[in-house]
């Protein structure tokens, strides 16, 4: 593997964020997922996903969305019949990703990488790409993995999700060789103690914890609940919408974690080509983007990415100098197609 062999050279010079090219899609071109889902296909690939299958009032094929199980089983079909992930499950109250958005994320990364390829996304082994937080379902290595043929370092706080991602990992063997999984021992740290002195990141991802504390986290499940005209019951929108605490908040809420994650950054400047974030409340942003200016990133876009009715942000940011970028993808991307 190429590695680039310089020392960033920050200057005040900061050229402005790359706009946002919104169609008003809902999910990015590439996306498999913009179709209604085929559930002849999905119960093809998972049978069990049968008994949740409901017909809605104009007679379309959907599913109780507010069953943890139906929305489990829906991953586990999705993952099979479009990415060939076997086997795929979580543990009982951890987060259940969804994978259209998830997927939508590794796109719009994809995106990022190819302003320095000739517009066309690198794919293959030499990309290396890190996660952070990746939790049980191990959701972003597997499908990037999968769609890119790209190398994962996924790290986690929890060893219990990490053990579970290497379930998922042997009943996945190619998959798995291209994942490595890393504990995170320092709870006070991100990038720390995860990115060592040898390694070289083309991208990395994160989904933080959104709430900042347990309390908020609980209150936005009951609303979550409320919304899909269920009865105020906590102990029923705990369960439909759970999660672990790392998931689900930290101190300072996702806005605190981002920022740790920017001053962190700033002291590996170059072994990432591009570091990447999702973020979830509009509101964080503004605090961001002043993070960025103090740690003088060379460049920074903010991404708008949208999902039915849900809307979150990706915001990357790069140290390295346009020179330096074309190195760095002349070095490692040069012999991808």
């Amino acid at each position: 593997m190429s590695r680039p062999d310089f020392t960033a050279k920050k200057n005040n010079r900061h050229p402005p964020a790359i706009p946002n090219k919104d169609d008003g899609k809902l999910l990015h071109p590439r996306n498999k997922h913009r179709a209604r889902y085929d559930f002849a296909r999905l119960l093809g690939a998972e049978p069990a996903l049968q008994v949740h299958i409901q017909q809605t009032p104009v007679g379309e094929t959907t599913i109780n969305f507010s069953h943890p199980d139906a929305v489990r089983l829906l991953n586990r079909a999705i993952l099979l019949e479009s990415y060939g992930i076997q086997k795929w499950d979580i543990p009982a109250h951890n987060l259940c990703p969804a994978v259209p958005g998830r997927i939508d994320y590794l796109h719009y990364l994809a995106d990022v990488l190819a302003a320095s390829h000739g517009g066309k996304p690198p794919s293959g082994s030499n990309i290396r790409a890190l996660d952070i937080g990746t939790g049980a379902s191990c959701i972003y290595p597997l499908l990037g993995s999968s769609e890119f043929g790209w190398q994962f370092v996924a790290s986690d706080i929890n060893p219990a999700s990490l053990a579970h991602a290497q379930t998922i990992l042997d009943a996945n063997p190619v998959l798995g060789q291209r994942i490595e999984l890393r504990l995170q021992t320092d709870s006070d740290s991100i990038l720390k103690g995860i990115i060592g002195p040898d390694d070289w990141f083309d991208v990395s991802l994160c989904n933080p914890p959104f709430h900042a504390s347990a309390a908020e986290a609980q209150a936005g499940s009951q609303r979550k609940w409320q919304n899909l005209g269920k009865p105020d019951n906590k102990a029923e929108s705990t369960l439909n919408f759970s999660g672990h605490d790392a998931e689900l908040w930290c101190p300072g809420g996702e806005q605190s974690f981002i920022e740790r994650m920017i001053q962190e950054s700033a002291l590996m400047p170059t072994r990432c080509f591009w570091y990447t974030t999702l973020v979830s409340r509009s509101a964080s942003l503004p605090a961001i983007h002043a993070a960025l200016r103090r740690v003088k990133v060379q460049q920074q876009q903010t991404i708008t990415m949208r999902q039915g009715n849900k809307e979150s942000r990706l915001v990357a940011w790069t140290f390295l100098s346009p020179a330096q970028q074309s190195a760095w993808a002349k070095l490692r991307w040069s012999t991808r197609s």
